[in-house]
């Protein structure tokens, strides 16, 4: 298993969980790295160091880096990198002039952000300077968005791909041959990326989500809603990670929350039973540093 990707509801506990993972993997001798694909990041907050946009070692442990992902200065940069060959695509195969190609290169493209964060990680696995890569992304509907990003680009690479041999077929007919140019490497090179990521998902070998939930009742939904996704997606989901579980009978409020929670811990295996379950204890104190995600570790990687 090469990467696993953490996800759930927000609040539930998905960075501390990515967090103790890594340090786990770490401990054991495997160059391991984190990378944190929410927008509103909370790695450094957990990690309580310092955490940026370049991969950095995580102070005090041997074999763990850190990264946070800012996948709009991805895209910015790869933008950048190919506006000729964006602009280019627009000039030979519609009827826009300079200033409306402006235009439409500075729209949106849908999925197109979440990708370049895809790309980020891809392209340190294909590097392979780590062992094991662990996803913290963002709550489920920026992760669900995320997973289908190389399904919006494909069909956007499709319609540009469309209007690219239109233009090829005009050429041949009155020039009666057809060099390909970077434009057209462009497209070859964005469909491999989309295909690469597609692959390395759906490959139950090395790829692997674990949700991450707490015994409440929105949180129970959430994550059937994010399983039933996973499957569309022919993602691999091994186990699971209820968070936030009350196992003191120290007071009286503890002992209500602990029966409380008792009918959506049993929904919770009655829903999710064909998945290995990790229950993680309640923590008396945020858990943030290494000494707290060395303590909860234990929970999670079992």
């Amino acid at each position: 298993m090469k990467l696993t990707l953490f996800g759930g509801k927000g609040g539930v506990g998905k960075t501390t969980c990515a967090s103790s993972t890594g340090l786990h993997f770490a401990r054991a001798g495997k160059k391991t790295l984190i990378i944190c694909t929410d927008p509103a990041h909370s790695l450094a907050d957990s990690l309580d160091q310092k955490v940026g946009e370049a991969v950095l070692q995580v102070k005090g442990v041997a074999n763990l880096w850190a990264l946070e992902v800012n996948a709009e200065k991805t895209l910015d940069a790869f933008k950048l990198e190919y506006e000729d060959e964006i602009k280019n695509i627009m000039d030979t195969a519609t009827h826009l002039d300079k200033d409306d190609i402006e235009s439409m290169f500075k729209l949106p493209v849908p999925g197109m952000d979440e990708l370049m964060g895809f790309k980020t990680i891809i392209d340190l696995i294909e590097q392979a300077q780590f062992d094991k890569y662990i996803v913290d992304t963002a709550p489920t509907g920026h992760a669900l968005r995320l997973l289908n990003s190389p399904y919006l680009i494909d069909d956007w690479i499709k319609v540009m791909a469309k209007m690219r041999w239109k233009y090829r077929f005009l050429v041949k007919t009155f020039a009666g041959k057809y060099v390909p140019d970077k434009s057209d490497d462009f497209l070859m090179s964005l469909k491999k990326t989309v295909k690469r990521i597609e692959s390395l998902l759906r490959d139950s070998a090395q790829c692997e989500f674990i949700p991450v939930t707490i015994p409440e009742p929105m949180a129970i939904l959430e994550t059937e809603r994010l399983m039933q996704s996973l499957a569309d997606f022919n993602i691999s989901v091994q186990q699971l990670v209820v968070n936030n579980v009350m196992e003191s009978d120290g007071c009286a409020f503890c002992r209500e929350r602990k029966q409380g929670q008792k009918k959506y811990l049993q929904e919770i295996r009655e829903k999710f039973g064909h998945l290995k379950i990790n229950l993680v204890p309640l923590q008396e104190k945020p858990v943030m540093g290494i000494a707290e995600l060395d303590r909860v570790k234990q929970y999670i990687c079992v």
